[in-house]
C-alpha cells in the first residue's frame, strides 16, 4: 500500500502469511472445496489488507498521497481510529455488495441445475474428474467410486472378461 512504511509492509506481509494459513486450514476443517485457495487469498487477506491500512498508515505518506491528516491507529493522534473505521465500513460494504450481486446469480445457477456437480463426481472430486489428479492428500474417494466414475464417463464400451472356470 502506498501509505505504509517499508517496515510496516514487512509486518503486514508476515501477518498475511498467517492469515492465509489460518483461513486455508479453516476451509479444510469445514470441508469447503476451494482447490485454488481463492477464499484465503482474496477474502481473508483482502480483509487483512484493509484492516492493516487502518492500523499501519503513516501520517506523512497519507498526507502526501491524499492530502488528509488521517493515519493508522498505531500512529496515534486525533484521527487515529478514523481510518480504521472507514476500512471496516469498506469491508462490510464489499461483503454486502458481493452478497447482493452473487446470491441471485447462485440461485439462478441452482435453478438451472448448474450449481453443483453430480454426487459421484463430487465424491471423486473435481481435481480427479477434470484434472486427473488430487490436489490434496486427504485420503480421497474410494477406489470403487473412482472406478464407477471412470465407467460413467467412459466413451468406450465396457468389456468384462469371462471367468476362467466358464472357459474350462
Amino acid at each position: 500500500c502506498s501509505v505504509c512504511e517499508p517496515w510496516a509492509a514487512f509486518v503486514i506481509g508476515i501477518i498475511a502469511g498467517w492469515v492465509y494459513i489460518f483461513v486455508s486450514s479453516l476451509l479444510v476443517k469445514l470441508k469447503i472445496d476451494d482447490a485454488v485457495d481463492a477464499i484465503p487469498v482474496h477474502f481473508g487477506n483482502g480483509m487483512w489488507g484493509c484492516i492493516a491500512t487502518g492500523l499501519f498508515a503513516s501520517p506523512g505518506l497519507v498526507a502526501n498521497a491524499y492530502g488528509t491528516p488521517n493515519n493508522g491507529l498505531f500512529y496515534g493522534g486525533a484521527n487515529a481510529g478514523k481510518l480504521l473505521g472507514v476500512e471496516i465500513v469498506g469491508i462490510l460494504f464489499i461483503i454486502g455488495w458481493v452478497g447482493v450481486i452473487m446470491i441471485p446469480y447462485f440461485m439462478l445457477l441452482n435453478a438451472m441445475g448448474l450449481f453443483r456437480v453430480d454426487a459421484l463426481e463430487e465424491e471423486v472430486g473435481l481435481d480427479i474428474s477434470h484434472h486427473k489428479g488430487a490436489a490434496y492428500d486427504m485420503s480421497g474417494p474410494s477406489e470403487d467410486a473412482k472406478e464407477k466414475y471412470e465407467i460413467s464417463t467412459s466413451q468406450r464400451k465396457l468389456v468384462v472378461p469371462a471367468d476362467d472356470e466358464e472357459n474350462a
